[in-house]
């Protein structure tokens, strides 16, 4: 049973649907769960029990009860900018900072769950700035980057901000997806590729003093058919020296983060580098010593993201030879 303070510290605190009850699912054991927490808010805040001159509560109420239509029955919620329309549904991913939405036109809306997290998505619109202009000069590097097509801007008090990007839908996974589906490991010929397509984003952010600050298997989109790799979640970035502006409990960071020193650039080479680890089979021995050697405490001694490439293409070479096109799919998908 909620007290009225905290019920309304529930319900002003959630900022969505999402906030509150958790992600849209048909899951029916959720979806009891939601509708058992709606009950017991509402029996706290509902108006016969709050009085008649209680407006905090009777306005929590309203929003409690159109929060809980929304989260039921689905809607669809219409997004502004300076220069766009953007319509959006149910998210199809959840991070820990924004959902992730598909809109109604060639474009994704990735909107903060908490307006307090506004200046992380504010972050996030710097990094990939600064990632464009660098890469109109360094074409090649493109691909490596989610674009940016459109931001809310500045919000008001207690709105929450949105980034609008290129979809990088069709095709695409995640490294947590492709994990799940090997849960023994992957061959290292086939995470060969996509260590060497990661090392080259992070090598490019690096180049213009951009630290990534979430290496993780949520935040690297692979294509497998056409393996490709997308760095993605910049909403952690920093500048080389800085102190990272916020942390998630999900995320295995380096020690210098633990201990809240500022970031580096091998802040990231150790987080690419714990991902190899728990991607790559235990067989893979070779690739195994080469990650473990770029997950050393001291920052000083873990190699940089652009001297790793070149010892890191000496070591595929030695181990598989001439470098050769190897087709992947995950084992629900047809080859390539």
């Amino acid at each position: 049973m909620f007290t009225r303070a905290e019920a309304l510290e529930r319900v002003e605190s959630a900022g969505s649907a999402a906030g509150l009850f958790g992600p849209p699912t048909g899951d029916p054991a959720k979806r009891k769960e939601a509708r058992r927490l709606y009950r017991a808010l509402a029996s706290v805040l509902h108006p016969d029990v709050t009085g008649a001159g209680d407006v905090r509560a009777h306005a929590a109420s309203a929003e409690l009860t159109r929060m809980h239509h929304e989260w039921t029955h689905g809607t669809t919620v219409e997004l502004r900018t300076a220069t766009g329309t953007y319509r959006i549904g149910e998210p199809f991913a959840v991070g820990s900072v924004a959902n992730v939405y598909e809109s109604d036109g060639p474009h994704v809306v990735k909107v903060v769950r908490n307006p307090a997290l506004n200046p992380l998505l504010h972050g996030e619109w710097d990094a990939l700035r600064a990632l464009e202009r660098f890469t109109n000069q360094n074409r090649w590097l493109q691909p490596y980057y989610p674009r940016l097509l459109d931001t809310s801007g500045d919000v008001g008090r207690g709105e929450r901000a949105f980034t609008v990007l290129d979809p990088l839908v069709d095709g695409f996974v995640t490294l947590a997806d492709v994990r799940r589906a090997f849960p023994h490991g992957l061959d290292g010929r086939d995470y060969a590729w996509m260590h060497r397509r990661l090392l080259k984003a992070l090598a490019g952010a690096h180049r213009i003093g951009l630290v990534h600050g979430a290496v993780t298997a949520e935040n690297v989109l692979v294509h497998p058919e056409k393996h490709g790799i997308v760095l993605a979640g910049w909403s952690f970035a920093v500048e080389a020296g800085q102190r990272l502006l916020a942390t998630s409990k999900t995320i295995t960071y380096p020690p210098e983060v633990h201990t809240g020193q500022p970031v580096t650039t091998a802040t990231d080479v150790h987080m690419a580098h714990t991902l190899m680890l728990d991607l790559l089979a235990p067989n893979e021995k070779r690739q195994i010593t080469f990650a473990r050697g770029c997950v050393q405490d001291r920052p000083s001694r873990r190699p940089d993201a652009v001297d790793l490439l070149g010892e890191y293409d000496d070591l595929l070479e030695d181990l598989y030879g001439k470098r050769v096109f190897r087709p992947f799919a995950l084992p629900n998908q047809t080859g390539a």
